[in-house]
Order: structure tokens, then sequence, then C-alpha cells
């Protein structure tokens, strides 16, 4: 699913990423983890495309992210969703327009689009909120809505910054719960965060922390 081989990232001076060796496997659930700045959204954003690969070599669901030319980033994206902190939703459309973008995107039948939509909006409990606009939603229903549009396109992996950072305990839980029924159907996770409570809840789950833009592995219910 994904292999990365000695990937380094610079901004300039500030190196955010040194050397990163990593894998994951076809359906694995993987926590990243580490304090701010620590490169995190930065791997992330390699791995989905958005910022290109300096140094290394980095492989993602079976493209070679070396290679990947701006005009055929759409088919990386067709296998990999992500959710970063900063949603990316539109704010002046509705929540069931967000939701079903990626899905007219890709020319998906209508009654497929609504049938997809409408049970996506029910798991996350937004179904009464399919015709709110955006911009007068709470920050945590925006966050869901963020999450909502990555799963219902139904990527081979999902990467997910923070996803439960705007969220009440209980919302980070109920949330987390849909992130391992979506994991049951084998797709790849990757969730970046700070919560140590939903990595307690997932021991047998993979943890990566990044620290200085140096990568450790361990497990969750090791982590410190």
């Amino acid at each position: 699913m994904i292999t990365i081989s000695r990937l380094s990232y610079s901004f300039g001076r500030q190196i955010a990423l040194k050397d990163v060796n990593f894998s994951m496997k076809q359906g694995e659930f993987v926590f990243l983890c580490g304090p701010s700045g620590a490169g995190k959204t930065t791997f992330m954003r390699i791995l989905h495309g958005s910022l290109p690969v300096q140094r290394g070599k980095a492989d993602v669901a079976g493209h070679d992210l070396n290679r990947l030319s701006e005009s055929r980033k759409h088919l990386l994206r067709r296998d990999v969703s992500v959710v970063f902190q900063d949603f990316k939703i539109l704010p002046d459309q509705t929540v069931f327009a967000n939701v079903e973008l990626p899905l007219r995107v890709r020319g998906i039948a209508r009654h497929i689009i609504d049938k997809r939509v409408r049970a996506v909006l029910r798991s996350m409990h937004l179904d009464r909120k399919a015709g709110v606009r955006c911009e007068e939603l709470s920050g945590g229903e925006q966050q869901r809505v963020a999450v909502a549009r990555a799963i219902v396109v139904k990527p081979k992996l999902l990467l997910a910054d923070e996803p439960t950072g705007n969220l009440d305990r209980e919302l980070a839980f109920r949330m987390m719960d849909i992130f391992q029924q979506f994991h049951k159907f084998g797709t790849s996770i990757m969730i970046a965060t700070h919560n140590r409570e939903i990595m307690e809840r997932m021991p047998e789950a993979r943890v990566v922390t990044l620290e200085n833009g140096i990568m450790h592995d361990g497990r969750a219910g090791a982590a410190t």
C-alpha cells in the first residue's frame, strides 16, 4: 500500500522530514503521532500528492510519486482520500453538496450518489443537516462533513489529520467507531492525532511517531 525510502523534505532551511523509511500494508490501521511541527501534516501531504517528493522514493497505492505528473494526480486521489485540519469544504454549499462532490467528479450515477451520501450522513449523524450550508455549522460539524466526504468514495487509503481535534470526547469516540467500521471493509487508514484516549481504544493498531522529522515505529498500547 505504502513504501517510503529515505524521504526528506525541507521548507527552506527548516527540515520537516529526514531520511524517513516507512511501509504500510493493505488493510493496516496506523496512528501517526508526535508534537506539533514534527512533520505529520507534511508527511500526509506528500502521501496525498499535495507536496512533491524532494528527496527519496515514495510509492502509494501503486502510484510512483516520484514520477507522478500534475496531470495524473487525479488518479492517485481516486485511491487516496484525505481529511486535513483545515477541512477544505465549500462553506457556501450545503452539507449534501459537499459530500456528493467527489462522487459527481467521478461520474457516479445519480441514484447511487443519493444512496451513498444519505447512508454516510446518517452514520455521521449529519442527516438532519443535509440541506444546511456548511458556513452555518459548528467547527465539529464541519469536521464531520470533511470526514464524510472522504469516506463516501470508499478509498483504498484514508488519511486523516487530527480528525477528532474539534470534537468532544463522546463525538471523538463515535468518530473512531466509524473509522473502525470502515477499516473492517479493508480500507487502509492513517490517522494523525495527539489524543491518547482514542489510541488506547485500539491497542492492536500500529503507532508511528514523528519527532524532529525522524520516524519511530511501535504499537498503540505502547504509546507514550
